[in-house]
């Protein structure tokens, strides 16, 4: 039988060979990470921005602290806009008027909620009108919603629809106004609506998206293409087609003039604007030149 030849004993182990790597090769790596790791920081910032930039421009508050029977006025909480499942989405005050002629839908600014126009809505009721005003979604006691144009034309929409349909109100009876951020509202909405009576503006804003533009992050981003809430006031302007009554408010009387807004310009309908100055007898001039309007209107 042959014998087996045994193994050589193993040898002592070969040290690991250095991984060499070029200067080339890190050269090219840094070049390819560091840019791809900044793109992704900008990315991830744009992203931000796009969620984000909406506070910029909207102030809502949930807290509502003031009440219409702090000025002594008969009012109703209205929960409406129902859901498919029949959840009410928004919150209102209907503040009826016996004998009233026209009905006001009254949209408030950007900031707070229906809290901070009670002194408002007292001198609409002043005026003889009956008064529905609403906090939009994201406002107030209505339901959470991020606020942005397109859901502000839903909630007025949900408002005017509200009146006509459960109250049975005519559409020809109805006034939309609106106060800051709230008058572009109505503006577009009365655009859309030409079977409405009338439409008063308190101080539109003539560009609301430049406060968006305006902030310092903005530049680090394309903000014109994040920013989904443009706000044009020209073009539902130039489409109107009820009356209007316009207020604008100026520190300096002689600026009036040249402060008058392109939007006013482009109304072709029946239109009037009036300049309020910050002065004692503002409130007068606004109440006086609304109650005039409305008598024209109904002439």
């Amino acid at each position: 039988m042959a014998r087996t030849k045994p193994k050589p004993a193993p040898g002592p182990p070969h040290p690991a060979q250095p991984v060499t790597v070029s200067g080339r090769w890190l050269l090219g790596a840094f070049a390819i990470t560091i840019p791809a790791a900044a793109l992704c920081a900008w990315a991830v910032l744009c992203l931000l921005f796009w969620q984000g930039s909406w506070q910029l421009l909207y102030h809502p508050a949930s807290a509502v602290t003031r009440t219409p029977a702090i000025a002594g006025l008969p009012f109703e909480s209205v929960d409406f806009a129902v859901t498919a499942g029949g959840a009410p989405q928004m919150r209102g005050w209907w503040i009826p008027r016996e004998q009233a002629r026209y009905t006001a839908i009254y949209l408030h600014g950007a900031d707070g909620n229906l809290g901070d126009t009670v002194d408002t809505l007292s001198a609409l009721y002043g005026a003889g009108m009956s008064v529905f005003a609403i906090d939009y979604r994201g406002y107030g006691l209505s339901t959470f919603k991020r606020p942005s144009e397109a859901h502000w034309r839903q909630d007025a929409e949900s408002a005017i629809e509200y009146l006509t349909q459960t109250r049975h109100i005519p559409a020809g009876s109805l006034v939309l106004i609106g106060r800051g951020l709230g008058a572009n509202l109505a503006l577009e909405a009365a655009a859309a609506h030409p079977e409405l009576a009338g439409l008063v503006l308190d101080d539109p804003l003539p560009a609301p998206a430049d406060t968006i533009f305006a902030d310092p992050r903005a530049k680090l981003v394309p903000a014109h293409l994040l920013a989904r809430d443009q706000w044009d006031a020209d073009t539902p302007a130039a489409s109107l087609r009820i009356p209007s009554l316009w207020f604008y408010r100026t520190t300096l009387p002689g600026e009036a003039e040249q402060k008058t807004r392109e939007a006013y310009r482009l109304v072709t309908a029946r239109k009037e604007q009036v300049w309020l100055t910050q002065s004692p007898d503002e409130m007068r001039t606004d109440y006086d030149a609304l109650t005039r309007w409305l008598d024209d209107l109904h002439r």
